[in-house]
Parts: C-alpha cells; sequence; structure tokens
C-alpha cells in the first residue's frame, strides 16, 4: 500500500513496512529484532516516551518482546521516560501522566524490567522563571531558548546519570524516517556510523547509542499496528487516536485509500505556551471540536497575546519591543550592523502584567472548567518563589509585588514564605522614592538599585565585589532616558568604524610601502 502525504520540507511518497509480509510477520520479525538486541549484553535500555502514536507503537513493541522471555532472561533494565515541560498541552500532559502511572502497575503485575520515569526541567529552566522571572522575551527561531533548558537538559541529566552509573546506555526512540525528508537523511547519515546492526552513534551524548526500531514505519503504518495490537499496560489507544482526531482541523480520521486522502496523526502536540510555530492548531482544533475543551480558551489567548508576531506587522524581531528594556540583560546598550538596538528583557511592567494574565487564567479554569482541572497549576509554588526571588534580589525590584498580584487574581493569600527581612523596603519609603525622582524612571531605578545592593552587603566582607556592584548600577542608569543611551550607542559606534577604517588605511598604507 503506498499513500503520499505532505511533509515539512515537501511531499514525499510513504512506502508500507508491511506492503511485503504483511503486519503480523513484520511485527513478529521486528519483536525478535529486539529480544536479540536486549539480550546481547547488559546495557541498559532508555525509551523515549511523549504519549504521541510514535513513542506509544515504539514502546509497546519493546514491551510485547520482553512479555515474551522468561523471567530469568531479564539481564537489564528498561528505563522509560517521560519529559514534562511544565508547559505541555493540559490535555496532552494529563494523558500521558496517567500513562505513567497506568505503566508502573501493569509493569509490576506483569513482572516486566520496564520502570517509567517522568521528568521536569529544574525550578530555574522552567519556561515561567526564565519569561516572567528573568524577563526572556517569548522564544523566537534567532532566541530558542526553551528547548535546550526545558526538553534536553533533563532527558540528557538523565541519560548521562545511566552512563555514569552502567559506562554505557542504548537510547530507544520513535523516530521515523517518513516524518520529513529531513528526519530522513539525518537517519541515513548516523545509519553510516553504525557499529552495531541496527544502533547509531549518539553524538551528542558520548556513552549512548540510538535504536529506532519503527525508522522505516510509514504514518499509516503506525495506526495500523495501533488499532490492531492490545496496548499491554492497558491504555487504549482508540482514546489516543481519539485525541489525535480532536486535535486535527477537521476532527476526523478518515481510513486511507488513495494519495488525496489525509491519514491521522499529522498533528502535533506540544507546548501551549509555544511562539516557534505561528498558531497552536492542535489545541485551536481541540477547541473547535470539543465543547468540553472550550475551558482552554484562556491559554490559547495568553499564548497569542505572547506571540510577538500578533503585536504589530508581523516583524519577527520589533513587534514586542515596546515591552522590553532599551538595555540587554547585562545592563549594555548593543546595536545590530544595520544601527538598530537589539532589545532587552521584558520591561518590569511587562513581567508583572504577564504573571497577572497567568494567574487569571489558572483561576478561571479552576472555577470555571470541569471538575478534572478544578486544580490545575499552570505554574507552581516554587516557580512563584523563584520569580519573587529573581525580581527582589537580582533584579533590585524592593516593591516585592509578586504576593499582591498573586492575591489580587486569586482571591487567596499568598502561599509562599517571607523573603529575608533585609531585602524588604517599606512601601511608605518607596513611595516617598518615587515622589522624589518623578517621572525620572532611570533615576527611581539606579536609587532603588543602589538601596538594595547596600542592604544586601550589610553582612558582606567582600567589598571589593560591593563596589563592583554599585559600579554595575551606575553603568547601566547613567542615562538621561532611552533616547540618550541609544544616541550614545550609535556614536560609539560611529568612533569605532572610524577607528577600524583608520587602521585598515594604515594597514594598506604599509603594504604599499
Amino acid at each position: 500500500m503506498k499513500s503520499k502525504s505532505a511533509t515539512a520540507d515537501g511531499p514525499s511518497t510513504k512506502k508500507s513496512a508491511f506492503s511485503e509480509c504483511g503486519l503480523q510477520r513484520a511485527v513478529e520479525s521486528l519483536k525478535e529484532e529486539i529480544r536479540e538486541l536486549y539480550l546481547a549484553d547488559d546495557v541498559p535500555w532508555i525509551v523515549g516516551y511523549s504519549g504521541g502514536k510514535d513513542s506509544t507503537a515504539t514502546l509497546q513493541l519493546i514491551w510485547l518482546a520482553l512479555r515474551d522471555l522468561p523471567r530469568e532472561q531479564y539481564s537489564k533494565p528498561v528505563h522509560v521516560i517521560s519529559t514534562d515541560t511544565l508547559v505541555e498541552n493540559p490535555v496532552v500532559a494529563s494523558w500521558v501522566t496517567r500513562s505513567l502511572e497506568t505503566m508502573q502497575r501493569a509493569a509490576d503485575e506483569q513482572h516486566v524490567p520496564i520502570s517509567p520515569h517522568r521528568l521536569t526541567p529544574r525550578t530555574e529552566d522552567s519556561f515561567w522563571v526564565n519569561l516572567i522571572g528573568k524577563g526572556y522575551p517569548a522564544p523566537r527561531h534567532k532566541f530558542r531558548w526553551c528547548t535546550e533548558r526545558l526538553k534536553i537538559k533533563p532527558s540528557n541529566a538523565f541519560i548521562s546519570g545511566v552512563v555514569k552509573e552502567s559506562g554505557e546506555a542504548i537510547l530507544v526512540l520513535g523516530t521515523r524516517k517518513a516524518e520529513s525528508a529531513r528526519r530522513s537523511a539525518n537517519m541515513t547519515k548516523h545509519e553510516a556510523g553504525r557499529v552495531r546492526d541496527r544502533l547509531s552513534p549518539n553524538v551528542s551524548l558520548p556513552g549512548s547509542l540510538v535504536y529506532t526500531p519503527i525508522e522505516d514505519w510509514s504514518n499509516d503504518d503506525v495506526w495500523m499496528f495501533l488499532m490492531q495490537s492490545s496496548n499491554p499496560w492497558g491504555y487504549n489507544n482508540k482514546d489516543l487516536l481519539g485525541m489525535y482526531a480532536g486535535a486535527s482541523a477537521d476532527g476526523e480520521c478518515p481510513l486511507v485509500v488513495d494519495s488525496s486522502t489525509p491519514s491521522c496523526g499529522d498533528s502535533r502536540f506540544g507546548c501551549w505556551v509555544c511562539t516557534l510555530v505561528e498558531q497552536d492548531k492542535s489545541m485551536t482544533a481541540m477547541i473547535q471540536n470539543d465543547e468540553e475543551k472550550e475551558w482552554m480558551l484562556p491559554l490559547l489567548r495568553l499564548r497569542n497575546k505572547l506571540d510577538f508576531r500578533m503585536m504589530g506587522n508581523g516583524d519577527m524581531d520589533s513587534s514586542d519591543r515596546h515591552l522590553r528594556d532599551f538595555r540587554r540583560m547585562s545592563g549594555a546598550v548593543q546595536l545590530m550592523k544595520a544601527g538598530k538596538e537589539i532589545p532587552g528583557p521584558y520591561l518590569q511592567s511587562a513581567r508583572e502584567d504577564w504573571l497577572k494574565q497567568l494567574l487569571h487564567a489558572q483561576t478561571w479554569i479552576r472555577k470555571n472548567g470541569p471538575a478534572d482541572v478544578c486544580k490545575i497549576e499552570l505554574i507552581t509554588l516554587s516557580e512563584l518563589q523563584e520569580i519573587r526571588r529573581i525580581w527582589v534580589v537580582e533584579k533590585h525590584e524592593l516593591e516585592d509585588s509578586l504576593p499582591r498580584i498573586y492575591q489580587e487574581e486569586t482571591d487567596e493569600p499568598y502561599p509562599g514564605g517571607r523573603l529575608d527581612d533585609s531585602m524588604e523596603l517599606h512601601a511608605a519609603d518607596l513611595a516617598f522614592l518615587q515622589e522624589t525622582c518623578g517621572d525620572d524612571r532611570l533615576h527611581y531605578e539606579l536609587a532603588r538599585e543602589l538601596l538594595s545592593i547596600t542592604r544586601q552587603s550589610r553582612n558582606d566582607q567582600k567589598r571589593a565585589k560591593h563596589y563592583e556592584r554599585l559600579e554595575n548600577a551606575f553603568g547601566k542608569h547613567y542615562y538621561k532616558d532611552a533616547e540618550d543611551a541609544l544616541g550614545r550607542a550609535h556614536h560609539k559606534a560611529t568612533l569605532r568604524a572610524g577607528s577600524d577604517d583608520l587602521s585598515a588605511a594604515n594597514k594598506l598604507s604599509e603594504e604599499s610601502e
């Protein structure tokens, strides 16, 4: 059976992996291969599981293959890792969490050497700590700060731990060549470096090899296998099909009969805050196709507000400039080659507003959503605590506005503990400072930061560090305003360009002599 469907890199013809010997024989052959690889050594396996169709099919094959082995041949563990970014599509996140719980019970009952693990990013790496706390702008292709922190670091830390303990690890992934021409080319390139049959080198993680059992399967092959083979840990694959159907524009998963028929499963689930795509098609479709999913509307609206493309004329780099500081995180004012300023982190007002909108959405969903989301947590207490610390301690925002914002948006007292008393400044003192500085925001920020540094340094014996922090504070705030700062930056750039031209002329003159 052949079917043709479009991929991210253009149309491609996808041949079924079952066309020669049929589904049953192909699956049995693959299960035998899995058993042989498993028994070949003592290297532990790590299966990547997202809850999607490809990783589900891969894990299902592994489970079925190992279940047929005698228990005494279970020579090594099979870890199943699922990374929750904490900003996953909540429907998918709930699905995966329940699946992992069901998986653990089934593994214990069936006595198979499979152990599921839910991984999450460190608090300081979380999406909201970086966006609301530090002020990183919504991710974009030129500043894709999220993937490394939310997805790669948690899984790599787990894999590195296994490699450190066992000396080696084999990663089992559900990647397929038919996903895209780019993916196919990349997988084919790594095949050339295989040191063992079906095991490819992993250039990013030394000590690990990669096994991709369904690499030659088409999209339709995956669904055919899932629909005709019972899930061994007791989850319903038809529910998975329904979730994909709900996330497709027409709400259906048709039977593929020719090249013009779209197959189910081309939907892409990911983080609901993702601004690397122009729109969240899967969440939009879920809301449109199911009245019971309308509670996700506040999430979609917030995601669209985060999307810098929707703030202006679609300029990928400039449409959220009004929300961002004219200085970089370090306090420096930098220019692009064309002379345009490079905007810095979100302003204090913008970060406070993002927090308000996030807590408002969480409160609304808890009150108006179905029972299973009445305790939904869009941001954790540990994240709120870290954001508060960054605002007050690192950014010297002595207003300590987070507890007030929390109470205003949730109608509940802030559950976090107190900050160090030495960090606090009375509201009356800050009000007096603001009145004294008037409309001069930079003057106010400078005075506030100097007060903060002084209070933080009371017990600091390293005076050199104290003076350095004071000097940096003056360096960030000595401008009259943003226009003055940018004018100075342009002047420096002009002088630097003139100096470079003079050096080049002198060098040319010396060479001619």
